[in-house]
């Protein structure tokens, strides 16, 4: 006879072998899984370390392009700047080392720099953008105009350092000494700029920046940097805006520069001054602008070529 006690029994035991059956499969796919992931790290692993092993390897071609360009770069710019004299006029975020090896290779084109001014990061702060705007124009010499309707605090200031630090056509000082030096003084003492010792006017000139323009308003700072080195171009026989890896990227001054038409008809760019090839472009850029022309050079996607061509 079935009992009540047989059926629950019987129950329980469908349940029981279920569970079991669950418990045995589960653990079957689980071994499998951890099998299939231990599989996929270890593949993953191997990716990442022959990826790393290629970087490492074109880190250290590149490092032997580098060096082979620092040695033949003098040979490159040979005479590309015969008594030629530039002015350099450093942001706060340039750097050092791209400044002495970017000197040294211009002296080895055969020019000399004269000097080298040096922008502080209060000169591209938004903020005090009204504060430089008042004061440029009580600092202006006599004999020098500033560019007319021009608001902007980059123009009005390219407008006044460009006369002070770039000889004019005839290749004489566009302001006396005693005049500079009191513009000068007058920036310094607003806390825009620090200025070297012994700067004096030159045919060209170079502003130096790092990368990227970053901080607060990185926009509103770069177009004050772009909108300087712009006007500075026009003040002399020319100029050149050369930056490290990455300058010509999102909010820039060069990136602001070559989107703007009008610029690049006159500014040239340079975004890879941080390696030997950018320095020695840099160099040639500076040659095309005494012969009137102008380019975007570097790696860049926004570049039209690596270097200029045809230089006569």
């Amino acid at each position: 006879m079935i009992t009540l006690r047989y059926h629950v029994v019987s129950i329980a035991a469908v349940f029981l072998s279920l569970a079991l059956g669950i418990m045995l499969g589960s653990t079957v796919i689980s071994d499998r899984l951890l099998s299939g992931l231990t599989g996929e790290k270890d593949s993953l692993g191997q990716k990442v370390a022959d990826l790393q092993a290629e970087r490492n390897a074109l880190n250290a071609r590149l490092t032997d392009a580098d060096r082979f360009g620092t040695m033949v770069g003098p040979l490159a710019v040979r005479g590309q700047l015969d008594k030629r004299t530039v002015v350099l006029i450093s942001t706060h975020d340039a750097n050092p080392a791209d400044r002495d090896a970017l000197t040294e290779l211009i002296k080895a084109a055969g020019g000399s720099v004269t000097g080298e001014l040096q922008l502080t990061d209060t000169f591209t702060d938004p903020a005090k953008a009204d504060q430089l705007r008042d004061l440029v124009p009580r600092l202006v010499p006599a004999g020098v105009q500033l560019p007319t309707a021009a608001t902007d605090p980059g123009t009005l200031a390219g407008g006044l350092l460009g006369p002070l630090l770039l000889l004019n056509n005839q290749n004489r000082p566009q302001a006396s000494g005693d005049e500079s030096a009191a513009a000068m003084s007058g920036l310094a003492n607003g806390g825009f700029v620090r200025v070297g010792r012994g700067i004096t006017p030159a045919q060209l000139a170079v502003v130096l920046t790092g990368g990227a323009t970053g901080g607060e308003d990185p926009g509103d700072r770069a177009a004050i940097l772009a909108r300087f080195a712009t006007q500075v171009d026009r003040s002399g026989a020319g100029a050149v805006l050369a930056g490290r890896s990455g300058s010509a990227e999102g909010n820039s001054a060069i990136g602001i520069v070559r989107a703007d038409t009008s610029a690049t008809s006159i500014l040239s760019t340079v975004d890879n001054l941080d390696t030997a090839a950018g320095r020695a472009v840099t160099v040639m850029a500076l040659r095309e602008q005494l012969e009137g022309r102008s380019g975007r050079y570097g790696n860049a996607g926004n570049a039209q070529a690596p270097a200029p061509q045809g230089l006569g």
